[in-house]
């Protein structure tokens, strides 16, 4: 075709078929035999013509794109949610347009806005500050999913994982291989999946019959250098632990530099637990044991709930129970 722009209108003229009827059978919605399907097929390889997915979704009053709202895309949590997510809108013909909450509300309200302007057809919230309400108003005028909520409204849908029993397992671990001083080291508790995984810690503790020990619990932010520092406020309040679990991987990462930084060795001397199972989790110095939470599929389930209320559908996100996944960085301890 040389320098010839192909158009709708050219594949129809070589179909021999109306331009109304190669659109209609472009968007799998033409009721038309199977030799003008072939024809319209044949004609599309001939000229080699690329449908514009932007004007198709325009036609039908659509972006085609999804706004996802996200914290820290540097994050490797979140990076691996959002490559599930990416893949799985691919699949159907979606674009997602990422914009970082930087675990900051004001942030979180301008990039809700951002992609309120941008005419996205569904938002994704993964986790954040925001308020509830404001959450709830947004999905009366866009389809919503929220991950890491528990939140009802039109146009919302909402699930999370069972951080409390992944935490309930993890020190229960512990507890299995002889240690009753178990540190904790808990998220941000203005997030539900933060206080879940304190109050699945706090479960196991009474199940075995150990009494808690504020001195033992210290609140940090999920990040790397906060369970660094957090090694550091134990060490400082003089309490005896020979064992940590912190909320996420990240954080038991930065605690076991804190902990080799003062001479104290995983697992020897603590023994070290984390959450999520991050692929980084495998390649520590020891490699981590940690609870299993598939990120990946978060990120897929989020993007599968969001397809089924643009067709209509009642979502229905399935996320696979918690599973401890023990490795080198705990052991039992020594009597």
């Amino acid at each position: 075709m040389g320098d010839r722009v192909v158009t709708l209108e050219l594949v129809a003229e070589l179909a021999g078929v109306s331009p109304s009827t190669v659109s209609r059978i472009l968007n799998g919605s033409a009721a038309v035999s199977q030799v003008k399907k072939e024809a319209v097929q044949e004609a599309i390889r001939t000229l080699g013509f690329r449908p514009n997915p932007v004007a198709r979704g325009l036609a039908g009053g659509r972006t085609l794109s999804i706004g996802v709202v996200t914290q820290v895309i540097s994050s490797p949590f979140y990076g691996e949610a959002l490559l599930g997510i990416e893949r799985e809108l691919e699949r159907a013909g979606y674009v997602p347009i990422f914009v970082s909450g930087n675990w900051h509300e004001d942030d979180e309200r301008k990039a809700l806005q951002t992609l309120l302007s941008r005419r996205v057809d569904g938002m994704i919230v993964l986790a954040g500050r925001i308020g509830n309400e404001m959450l709830q108003d947004v999905a009366k005028t866009v389809p919503m999913v929220v991950v890491g909520r528990q939140l009802e409204g039109p146009q919302l849908f909402s699930f999370s994982f069972d951080s409390r029993l992944g935490a309930r397992l993890a020190t229960r671990h512990l507890i299995e291989l002889g240690h009753r001083n178990i540190a904790f080291v808990t998220g941000d508790l203005i997030h539900e999946d933060a206080v879940d995984r304190q109050n699945g810690y706090l479960d196991a503790l009474k199940e075995a019959g150990i009494t808690p020990d504020p001195q033992l619990v210290v609140q940090s932010d999920f990040t790397e250098a906060g369970g660094m520092l957090a090694v550091g406020r134990l060490l400082s309040r003089e309490v005896h632990f020979t064992a940590l679990f912190c909320s996420n991987d990240q954080m038991a990462m930065g605690a076991a530099l804190g902990l080799y930084r003062r001479n104290l060795r995983v697992p020897d001397d603590v023994s070290l637990v984390g959450f999520d199972d991050l692929i980084l989790a495998r390649y520590t110095m020891p490699p981590l044991t940690t609870v299993r939470q598939s990120v990946y599929d978060i990120g897929t389930e989020a993007a599968t709930a969001m397809l089924d209320m643009l067709r209509g559908a009642r979502p229905e996100a399935r996320l696979p129970e918690p599973v401890l996944v023990v490795r080198e960085s705990t052991t039992r301890i020594a009597r």
